[in-house]
């Protein structure tokens, strides 16, 4: 994006749910995940997860990172084992307040709302938000899909950014774009990430797990986000919609021009 906003506020994407988000002078971090291609055990009888590719981008590669956004903690396509590793080296870890209470020692659980000050390197600070999320949009939910929280970035002088983190529930899209819209820069974990073995096993709906692609294109109009950054939409046998699908979906909504893949 060629905008001095979007310039203000470099975001990479490194595959998965693992995004770089350079905000007044500070590093975060979302969801890392670092491992190779591999299987991963679940709660659910012999259901494994399994990441397809890995990540192009080590722990060590980042550099310096001064906080990490984590959605949630029990799910390793939001933080396989490279990644858990990597969260003792960072200062601070916000996530759900149940994953600070698993995780401790740097972590931070942030209540749906709640909020932390972050110091700039120039004086100045970055408020960093925790928003509703949920995983499973049902009135009760149907297996380990677990605690999830979103995040919103502010400062003084800079535009907003917003990480859904796992979140399927566009009722809290509309809870957030009530008190941030407009949001500059929306990172929206997309996939349409579905778990249909689990569903069969458990006798439940097969329900989404992220946003899917016309989701996505509908969260961004209703924060009338300026720029939409994809996230969480490859590397995983449960990401059922790619690249082509959310392409499809923006243009389909108009919104062509605001969606940026950047890598």
């Amino acid at each position: 994006m060629s905008s001095s906003t979007s310039e203000q506020i470099p975001v990479r994407v490194f595959g998965g749910p693992t995004v770089l988000v350079e905000y007044g002078g500070l590093r975060f971090v979302t969801d890392p995940t670092f491992d190779p291609p591999g299987e991963y055990p679940t709660p659910i009888g012999d259901y494994h997860l399994i990441k397809t590719e890995g990540s192009p981008v080590t722990a060590v590669g980042l550099g310096h990172v001064d906080a990490v956004l984590l959605s949630h903690d029990e799910h390793p396509d939001n933080a396989d084992t490279a990644g858990k590793a990597f969260l003792a080296e960072v200062p601070v870890v916000f996530t759900t307040e149940s994953g600070a209470g698993r995780l401790g020692g740097n972590a931070r659980g942030l209540a749906f709302w709640q909020s932390a000050e972050l110091q700039r390197p120039d004086g100045g600070t970055v408020t960093v938000t925790g928003v509703p999320a949920r995983h499973v949009p049902m009135d009760v939910e149907i297996g380990p899909s677990g605690d999830v929280v979103g995040f919103v970035l502010t400062s003084q002088d800079l535009p907003s950014v917003y990480v859904s983190g796992d979140n399927a529930a566009m009722e809290h899209v509309q809870e957030i774009a009530d008190r941030f819209a407009p949001v500059d820069t929306a990172v929206l974990f997309l996939g349409g990430c579905r778990h249909p073995r689990i569903a069969e096993m458990l006798g439940a709906p097969d329900n989404l797990y992220t946003l899917s692609s016309a989701q996505g294109a509908e969260a961004a109009k209703i924060l009338r986000a300026r720029r939409a950054v994809p996230a969480h939409f490859d590397s995983w046998a449960h990401v059922k919609e790619g690249r082509p699908e959310i392409e499809a979906a923006f243009t389909a909504a108009g919104l062509a021009d605001r969606l940026d893949f950047t890598r």
